[in-house]
């Protein structure tokens, strides 16, 4: 069950925000104008003033910039829980806090970005979603993070590389199988991955709907985005799959400071 990118109203004491490689920065060339990752081949002088930019504008809209948590992702299932005065960054794929003015960032430029909060916007948590993570479980280990139970959880889904455009071999799709102990969850995620009828072996595979099952599956109903594909918006998105050489754009939610 997924509503409509836009339709979600998170809790008032949460913020959450998405960037774009659109929004005025000083990267260049392929990575024009506005990458937020230190780990692509460009001058970290860059990086680091568009991180700065990037908090002046949480600035001012949101009347005080948190505390952005940068994570080095590795594609995996850690998750970091944040406390008050992280400052180095971890190996990790998702963020969970519930300290106010501490912010869960992810960097992505075709896997999908999943910001959770509580109904009672006390907890918060951002994941790195690309299809390793999701095959091996970093949704799962997200919402176990959460005192809240999983009905009481909201999730959106942010942009990601659409089913047209992610083309994949056997070896995902048979992980995702592999990854559904039950019967009626194998036949839900089968249906998320579509032959390619010019490429035997190939699928097209729906990041939206396998990130939507795993969290329906835990018990986390409400899930909202989903709809907004970064392949085929350059304007606003990075998208590794169509460009190999980008920056990255970053995904972040938090609760409010006092």
């Amino acid at each position: 069950m997924r509503e409509a990118l836009g339709a979600w109203q998170a809790p008032e004491s949460v913020c959450w925000h998405i960037t774009t490689r659109d929004t005025a920065g000083v990267s260049r060339n392929e990575y024009a104008s506005f990458n937020l990752a230190e780990h692509v081949d460009e001058p970290l002088a860059r990086v680091v003033q568009n991180r700065q930019l990037l908090e002046h504008h949480l600035q001012a809209r949101y009347g005080k910039s948190p505390h952005l948590n940068w994570l080095t992702q590795v594609h995996g299932t850690t998750v970091h829980k944040l406390s008050e005065g992280l400052v180095r960054p971890v190996e990790a794929d998702a963020a969970y806090t519930d300290v106010p003015g501490q912010a869960c960032v992810v960097m992505t430029a075709d896997c999908l970005p999943v910001l959770l909060c509580d109904d009672q916007g006390r907890e918060v948590a951002a994941a790195h979603a690309g299809w390793r993570g999701l095959a091996s479980g970093v949704i799962e280990n997200t919402v176990a993070c959460f005192t809240a139970s999983p009905c009481r959880l909201q999730a959106y889904l942010g942009p990601a590389i659409s089913k047209q455009h992610f083309q994949v071999g056997e070896e995902v799709r048979q992980a995702f199988m592999d990854a559904s102990s039950q019967s009626a969850l194998k036949s839900s995620v089968a249906k998320a991955f579509v032959d390619d009828p010019l490429n035997p072996g190939k699928y097209y595979a729906d990041l939206y709907a396998l990130a939507t099952q795993a969290l329906n599956a835990l018990g986390v109903m409400r899930v909202y985005g989903g709809s907004a594909c970064t392949y085929e918006n350059r304007q606003h998105y990075y998208s590794y799959r169509r460009d190999g050489r980008c920056g990255r754009f970053a995904s972040m939610i938090w609760l409010r400071a006092s």
